[in-house]
């Protein structure tokens, strides 16, 4: 129950309006952010392949020049990143609540 509303409030925070019209800088410092939190669930050996997608998308829309787009793609990679790590730190532990009595 925990990580499923952890998981819900992680992408709902995703996708909170711009206040602004977006531009390159902001699309180039949303990616990377998105990028190293990908490496880093990579790193962890639980990487989702829809963080990999959304990563594409977002290079995709800042290739051709579409930022907002690019920039929410982006931050949802970012944040489906940030779930899984959270679901590879809480589960290295939690598996031993499973054990059969």
């Amino acid at each position: 129950m925990k990580l499923s509303l952890a998981l819900a409030m992680l992408l709902a925070l995703s996708f909170a309006p711009a206040a602004r019209a977006a531009n390159e800088a902001d699309y180039k410092a949303a990616y990377t952010a998105a990028e190293a939190a990908s490496k880093e669930a990579a790193g962890m050996r639980n990487q989702w392949t829809v963080t990999v997608s959304a990563l594409a998308a977002a290079k995709k829309a800042g290739d051709s020049g579409d930022f907002d787009r690019a920039i929410a793609a982006a931050k949802e990679a970012e944040a489906l990143a940030k779930a899984s790590i959270f679901q590879a730190t809480s589960e290295k532990e939690a598996w031993k609540a499973m054990e059969i009595r």
